[in-house]
């Protein structure tokens, strides 16, 4: 039986999968923070959960100290979205938040468990298509993306020679709490069971970076290889509409 760890499995694309690999038969440790949540999880076959705050780093190092089970795949999928409202007034603590949700916890999630990854395993990390173009309101949400993504790249690099591979998945809109909150459309949105379904197939064939859905995904990432000029155009045309 394979063993995969989850962080954010409490809720979303994290809990999907989580459900999802159990039901494949794989044994999952779900992580989250809401114990109400992991114990629902922890009902089902093949589940058993950790709880913990993704801004809690003391205990994250300590959770990583006492974990003695060897890791086929670890998806480091935790995090949060909020978006700065008004320029002029910029919420730094807002900033500091998302950031250190986002992108400093996921980095003493790694450091916690990459340890315990075995030879021939695995490493995601759950970014977002965001960080493909320039968004109104998004400086927090996508600055966080746009440096998990550089980590997924960099860190691959690094663990090559341990034979560990690295996944970066970029989502485009998926139907989760997170997006529920959001107040301007989302073209293409897809449900947790379609993004769960293509993430969990990406990995099984260890691709280097996985989008979800497709065309969406597909469609910005060839807009942000536009010259930044013209990236600047489109994404004001999109704030006028």
């Amino acid at each position: 039986m394979k063993t995969v760890l989850i962080t954010g499995a409490t809720s979303g694309i994290g809990q999907q999968m989580a459900l999802d690999y159990a039901k494949d038969g794989w044994k999952v440790i779900a992580c989250g923070r809401n114990q109400q949540k992991l114990a629902e999880l922890s009902s089902n076959d093949n589940i058993d959960s950790s709880q913990f705050d993704l801004t809690d780093a003391e205990r994250i190092a300590e959770i990583g100290r006492d974990h003695s089970q060897a890791l086929d795949l670890v998806i480091l999928n935790a995090g949060t979205c909020e978006y700065i409202d008004d320029v002029m007034a910029f919420d730094t603590d807002l900033f500091r938040r998302v950031i250190n949700s986002n992108v400093i916890g996921t980095a003493d999630c790694a450091g916690a468990f990459i340890p315990h990854i075995k030879t021939g395993g695995q490493l995601a990390f759950v970014g977002s298509s965001a960080s493909f173009l320039p968004f109104n309101r998004a400086e927090a949400y996508g600055a966080s993306k746009a440096a998990i993504a550089y980590l997924a790249q960099s860190i691959a690099v690094d663990l090559a020679p341990h034979n560990i591979d690295v996944s970066l998945v970029s989502p485009g809109f998926v139907t989760t709490p997170l997006t529920d909150k959001n107040d301007f459309e989302m073209p293409m949105k897809i449900s947790v069971k379609q993004a769960s379904e293509e993430i969990r197939r990406g990995l099984s064939k260890r691709k280097k970076h996985i989008k979800t859905p497709r065309l969406f995904t597909s469609i910005l990432g060839l807009l942000g290889q536009l010259p930044h000029s013209i990236q600047h155009w489109i994404a004001l045309r999109m704030v006028k509409s």
